[in-house]
């Protein structure tokens, strides 16, 4: 009798792992808010991260209706600037190397 391969496990396939249980919900729906407001900075705070940029949906919990709508809130708060449009603090990258260090000679 011929010996059987185990087939790989897919990554989609495992269950449980460290993000096993339920999903985050939306706190748009939770919250039964139909629309995202630009001018509501602190929940517009929440969806974007430190260094400027809009969070996912897997990060923030928010459904697709929600998301699409953050993302155009956000939008509208930078150019009213309401949020910035990068973060505030150092000058010079972090972990990237000096990628621009032969334009100066």
């Amino acid at each position: 009798m011929a010996k059987q391969r185990r087939r790989p496990v897919r990554r989609r396939d495992r269950k449980g792992g460290p993000s096993a249980g339920r999903r985050k919900s939306c706190p748009y729906c939770r919250d039964k808010i139909e629309q995202v407001d630009y001018k509501d900075l602190s929940m517009l705070r929440r969806m974007v991260s430190d260094r400027g940029k809009i969070r996912s949906r897997r990060i923030t919990g928010a459904c697709r209706r929600h998301q699409s709508q953050v993302a155009r809130a956000v939008k509208r708060a930078r150019e009213l600037a309401l949020l910035p449009y990068v973060a505030e603090g150092s000058d010079h990258p972090r972990g990237r190397g000096d990628r621009d260090r032969d334009r100066d000679r």
